[in-house]
């Protein structure tokens, strides 16, 4: 039995993980979180407690966020030193745990992160699986965008309309408004089923659950709140300007595709023409008919149980 919270120093800079699994001997399991800021460590725990039976499940508040947000210096919130991090909290994974390489979980921007990492450091990689899987940072934007303002348009969202309007679509992935054209974009998004088919608003489904959460400290708490913000307004620009289907689309370890069919926040509109290009030992896109943006969330029977076939039982 493994259970560990702890703080490690990845490029400098210290930042907190949960290692928690029944089998010692199991096979590691890497959670790379969305956002950028935004730390999945009370979701992963709580609701999917049960992937710890077959593997070492791992959960890591990436730099700026959650527990990894205190003392953070500004000017090191960029792509190339998250891939750092990401290689050294990979590397002390496995020194520790005594395992030649990992399997990486991925959600949303955890994806583009983890997609170029892959690429890029792919020796200690045993498999990858993305969800809510990244494309093209300008046409996501794109897309998303229109998908939120045709829905206002079709139920006569005047409120919604006018924001949308007011700060208008992005340009090159960037928008207008800056980070509150952002918020505003994907709170309609959210609001017309492009993040979650539930059409949950924001409070219930990430305040509620950080205010409530026992993984996170009260300084975690603060951090998941505080953090959000100033990564994703750091960051921004620098990971909106990527293309996929050009740039990664060569791995050298199994590279699978979950996703949901409904998502407009990473659109699904796009992961066809990607994994069509994609060039892997093993390769496998699969739909979930009835979940957008978070299938682990929605159809979480379904996504474990492949999960588990992909990574255990190939």
């Amino acid at each position: 039995m493994i259970d560990i919270i702890k703080k490690i120093e990845l490029g400098g800079f210290p930042q907190k993980i949960h290692i928690k699994a029944s089998n010692a001997n199991a096979p590691i399991l890497l959670s790379l979180h969305g956002g950028p800021g935004i730390p999945n460590r009370d979701s992963l725990f709580r609701k999917h407690a049960d992937l710890c039976e077959h593997f070492i499940l791992v959960g890591w508040d990436q730099r700026g966020s959650g527990g990894s947000y205190k003392n953070i210096d500004e000017n090191t919130l960029t792509l190339q030193q998250f891939l750092k991090d990401t290689n050294e909290i990979v590397n002390y994974l496995c020194d520790e745990l005594k395992k030649e390489k990992l399997f990486l979980l991925a959600g949303s921007w955890g994806t583009e992160l983890g997609t170029m990492f892959c690429s890029k450091y792919p020796e200690r990689i045993a498999g990858y699986v993305g969800t809510g899987q990244t494309v093209n940072g300008e046409k996501n934007e794109a897309i998303g965008y229109k998908f939120a303002l045709d829905h206002a348009k079709m139920t006569g969202d005047k409120k919604a309309i006018t924001q949308l309007e007011k700060h208008g679509p992005p340009v090159c992935g960037q928008y207008p408004g800056g980070f509150k054209g952002l918020m505003i974009q994907r709170k309609y998004m959210k609001k017309y089923g492009g993040n979650s088919i539930k059409k949950e608003g924001w409070f219930k489904t990430l305040a509620m659950p950080i205010l409530l959460s026992k993984e996170y400290s009260f300084t975690d708490k603060i951090g998941v709140i505080k953090g959000y913000s100033l990564v994703l307004s750091k960051m921004w620009s620098e990971i909106t300007d990527y293309d996929f289907i050009t740039q990664c689309n060569e791995f050298k370890m199994p590279y699978y595709i979950f996703q949901g069919r409904l998502d407009n926040n990473t659109p699904s509109a796009l992961i066809e023409e990607y994994y069509e290009k994609i060039n892997a030992p093993k390769k496998d896109l699969i739909w979930f008919e009835n979940s957008a943006h978070s299938p682990m969330s929605e159809e979480p029977e379904k996504f474990k149980r492949l999960l588990i076939e992909k990574f255990i039982n190939c």
